[in-house]
């Protein structure tokens, strides 16, 4: 747990195991980026409770205006389909309009990605550019997408890399960004590397 001054007042970030220890909080309005705000909250709960599963989030009293999510790869997709262990993913960040441009993202990405847990892990983020908030940031797609790469490289420590999973080829503005955690095997990220390239051999 660390702290943040914004200009609406401290905020908390912290981590959160347990989906029963979001229940008690509210959820600000703003969070509805992905879907209606009500149903992120559930969303976060239910991520949390997952085995592999928790959330970051930014706290300003009893309010959450912020998260950032890590979970297994969904089991449709070619990431989940494999069924590596070792394979997390960093599956949405959020934060409420209000606190956006104070450089809450950035700390709740450093906070989360100092925790030493995912030096186990290969975290992976899969990057649509049909999810980006591009007319509250008032970018181009092309800008937003460099603010998001020079942002997770520099906040979480991950790099942008090829792969050739046609959800991703099926845009340029796409990307897949990965961070490969220190206590990682070679035969691990060897894996992740066929994967990556795997088409639709695989399966």
């Amino acid at each position: 747990m660390t702290e943040f001054n914004t200009p609406l007042g401290t905020v908390i970030i912290e981590k959160h195991e347990k989906g029963d220890t979001l229940a008690n909080l509210d959820i600000d309005p703003g969070l509805s980026n992905f879907r209606p705000y009500r149903r992120q909250k559930e969303a976060l709960i239910d991520i949390a409770n997952q085995p592999q599963g928790w959330v970051v989030i930014a706290r300003l009293d009893n309010k959450i205006v912020g998260y950032v999510t890590f979970h297994p790869p969904d089991e449709f997709t070619r990431w989940g389909k494999a069924r590596l262990p070792f394979l997390l993913e960093m599956g949405a960040i959020e934060i409420t309009p209000d606190l956006r441009g104070t450089g809450l993202a950035r700390k709740l990405l450093t906070e989360a990605f100092s925790d030493p847990v995912l030096e186990k892990y290969i975290v992976m983020s899969t990057e649509y550019y049909w999810h980006w908030d591009l007319k509250n940031k008032g970018m181009d797609i092309w800008t937003y997408q460099k603010m998001l790469e020079n942002l997770f490289s520099s906040a979480a420590g991950m790099e942008r890399v090829y792969t050739d999973d046609p959800e991703i080829t099926s845009h340029p503005a796409n990307m897949l960004m990965v961070r490969f955690g220190k206590e990682l095997t070679p035969e691990q990220i060897e894996q992740f590397e066929i994967l990556r390239y795997a088409g639709k051999k695989m399966f």
